[in-house]
């Protein structure tokens, strides 16, 4: 199950959210959106857990969490729409 993490510090790296949602589960993945063009987190990226159980734990552990200042949003993520960009 893939979770978005919304209101990531600027500073947080993949490594570190990694180390963030790990705790709850094993990972497939953790990534911070970057910009293409400078390489600038976004402020949000994505964890994926094996089992939806420890996605759900993930989810409520820390959702709100206080993270370098700020309450991290945590939430299932949802399809991405890939219709071409004009």
């Amino acid at each position: 199950m893939k979770l978005y993490v919304g209101n990531l510090s600027k500073e947080i790296t993949d490594a570190q959210l990694n180390d963030l949602a790990v705790p709850f589960g094993t990972l497939v993945s953790a990534n911070v959106a970057t910009e293409r063009s400078s390489g600038a987190s976004k402020g949000f990226g994505f964890v994926e857990f094996t089992n939806a159980d420890e996605a759900r734990a993930a989810i409520t552990g820390l959702d709100g969490r206080e993270v370098n200042g700020q309450a991290l949003k945590v939430n299932e993520a949802k399809p991405r729409n890939d219709a071409p960009r004009n």
